[in-house]
């Protein structure tokens, strides 16, 4: 898996990339929070869930589904999460831990296809560390980890946000002054 950090870093580009008026600062962090969580799952292991279960670590909260079913939960019990807007941003947002997790060169790849297929899968190519736990992080594999994840998610995902960010500034330029 990425690190926490690096889960948390694509929704928050795409708040950037789309702007206060589409993604609030207030549902920015709730789309973090969402990238995070499905490494919760690794709770099943204290309750004797094998990590290959549909339950167990990168199973179905790891999956489209469950990103959809989350989503749409909070978007009933949150008012700032009630537009289309909110809750697609919201899906993807979860949805990226799935996808980050095929990336990675280690564990059993992400059952993204849950309750269709428990199918785990990795992407074609897995170019980025997986992340040690634990004190593990604080090694030589953590910091090659890190720079695995710059490298390849972080540099590329932050250069689209500000292309982006660049465009609706430049936009929102020309549109104050009538051009």
């Amino acid at each position: 898996m990425p690190t926490i950090f690096t889960h948390a870093v694509v929704p928050l580009a795409i708040a950037v990339a789309a702007g206060s008026g589409r993604i609030s600062p207030k549902l920015a962090i709730a789309g973090a929070a969402f990238a995070v969580l499905p490494d919760a799952d690794v709770v099943a292991f204290k309750f004797g869930i094998e990590y290959a279960d549909t339950w167990g670590h990168r199973g179905a909260t790891h999956s489209f589904v469950f990103a959809g079913l989350c989503a749409g939960a909070l978007s009933l019990a949150w008012k700032e999460a009630r537009s289309v807007w909110a809750f697609a941003f919201l899906t993807f947002a979860m949805a990226s831990h799935g996808l980050l997790d095929t990336l990675t060169d280690g564990g059993l790849g992400a059952a993204l296809f849950w309750p269709f297929d428990n199918t785990r899968i990795f992407a074609p190519e897995t170019p980025v560390r997986v992340s040690p736990i634990g004190r593990g992080f604080l090694s030589m594999r953590g910091l090659e980890t890190l720079l695995s994840e710059f490298k390849w998610i972080w540099a590329p995902t932050i250069a689209v946000s500000l292309c982006f960010w660049a465009v609706r500034k430049r936009n929102s330029g020309a549109a104050r002054s009538g051009r």
